[in-house]
């Protein structure tokens, strides 16, 4: 598969992360940079434009893992180099879903055919979520089973959770590896906070909200407006970073705990569906999916432009 893109190394995050101006025309100024500055992009096809899917991942090796198709390819950040990695049987694909073990050196790769790529049996759908917690490997089904493999030995389920009663489109575990969230796509668990899990809703609830995992509580409920596709904490800064689909098709950045709106990313053009942190909290990579109707024997034939996209993380 060939690969068409432009890559500049982003260097000037660190030259305007001091707080946008306050007035009209600097803070005007401003976003024009923020926009300049990300610019870059990778543009591929066959990506699967499925919402309930996790196609995108950033590694601590600082690789970043594309699933495009029955393909998984991976853009090696610090070189601008792409390589792929693995390609599946047609019967057992597409890829529908990708994450990095926490060392780095280990990649999950989740299959329509409700197979992960070394491990066989548990689901009876497509695997569409993954979560590692150290050892264990946490998959989400269209079966709506969540189950905990044991990547170390052959006889690798460990536990199956059956709660939920449709397709498990998110699950995420905290960074004590003691609670697990599940159910919307849109999850983040607050670096700064055990129990404070930041969640977003599809299209019947465009809202982001904050909530305390011990006492049950709703903190926090901020309408976006649209879909809500991805969150992601900074691990350094009090701010949140949410991805969105239709209709505004943008990222935005929130401050917490008042969830003021602090920077609106506008550089995609279509639906944002997947989001990655780099390993350094620096950068995020989003991608967009543009569907394209082309008449054929065939109904439903689409052919889709993934559109990946290098913001610098501001710190203001």
């Amino acid at each position: 598969m060939d690969f068409d893109f432009t890559h500049y190394m982003l260097t000037e995050w660190r030259r305007v992360k001091a707080k946008p101006p306050a007035s009209s025309l600097a803070a005007e100024a401003y976003q024009k940079r923020l926009a300049e500055t990300s610019e870059n992009k990778l543009d591929a096809s066959d990506i699967v434009d499925d919402y309930y899917l996790n196609l995108l991942d950033w590694g601590s090796c600082n690789f970043i893992s594309i699933a495009l198709g029955n393909t998984v390819y991976l853009w090696n950040t610090s070189n601008c180099s792409t390589s792929e990695l693995v390609s599946i049987d047609e019967e057992d694909g597409p890829v529908t879903s990708v994450s990095w073990a926490p060392d780095g050196q280990h990649i999950a790769i989740g299959l329509n055919n409700f197979e992960l790529r070394t491990l066989r049996g548990g689901h009876r759908m497509r695997v569409g979520m993954l979560a590692w917690n150290d050892h264990i490997l946490t998959t989400g089904g269209m079966d709506s089973l969540i189950i905990d493999n044991d990547v170390r030995v052959r006889a690798h389920i460990v536990e199956t959770y059956r709660g939920h009663s449709q397709e498990v489109c998110g699950i995420k575990w905290s960074a004590s590896g003691q609670q697990l969230a599940s159910g919307v796509k849109a999850l983040a668990w607050y670096p700064f906070q055990s129990n404070l899990l930041a969640f977003g809703g599809a299209e019947g609830n465009r809202c982001i909200k904050l909530w305390n995992t011990h006492t049950g509580a709703c903190l926090s409920s901020v309408d976006t407006g649209s879909l809500v596709s991805a969150l992601l904490w900074s691990k350094n800064e009090r701010e949140l970073l949410s991805s969105h689909g239709l209709p505004q098709k943008e990222l935005i950045l929130w401050k917490y705990p008042s969830m003021v709106k602090m920077a609106e990313l506008k550089g995609h053009t279509s639906k944002v569906l997947f989001m990655a942190q780099s390993p350094d909290d620096c950068t995020v990579a989003s991608a967009d999916v543009e569907g394209s109707d082309h008449d054929t024997i065939n109904c439903c034939t689409h052919t889709e432009a993934l559109n990946l996209q290098l913001y610098p993380y501001y710190r203001m």
